[in-house]
């Protein structure tokens, strides 16, 4: 069983023009960080011209589907019929982005079938992270 689960999006970048561009986007989940998600974007749809990685917790998209959610960096709420507002804050700026819920709520289930809402301390090697955290330390 893989323990990594990727699905491509697609995603609307809403900006200040009035018209929305589509961005290419992969949402990552990993067995070995079993609460957090991952969105990255390839490199042609950043304004640096470098792949950008975001990492926010797997509960606050499942919150924000359904209901508004998040007070950092990352944000979520529904937003009308099927689509999900996704705001990243960085100082740069933020970018606010709709994603199909249809989509999000897959890769939900995909996740959940990995490892269970509630179930994800079971899943941490705690061992294994002292040690990295104390192998330096002697």
């Amino acid at each position: 069983m893989s323990t990594v689960i990727e699905q491509a999006v697609q995603v609307r970048l809403v900006a200040p023009a009035p018209r929305m561009d589509t961005v290419p986007a992969t949402l990552r989940y990993d067995l070995d960080d079993p609460f957090a998600v991952r969105m990255a974007f390839p490199a042609p749809a950043t304004l640096e011209g470098v792949e950008a990685v975001w990492a926010f917790s797997r509960e606050l998209l499942a919150d924000g589907v359904d209901e508004p959610a998040g007070v950092g960096d990352v944000r979520v709420r529904p937003f009308g019929y099927d689509r999900t507002v996704v705001e990243l804050h960085a100082p740069e700026g933020v970018a606010v982005l709709h994603v199909r819920t249809t989509v999000l709520r897959e890769f939900l289930s995909r996740t959940r079938h990995l490892v269970p809402a509630g179930d994800e301390h079971r899943f941490l090697d705690l061992e294994h992270d002292l040690r990295e955290l104390l192998r330096d330390a002697c």
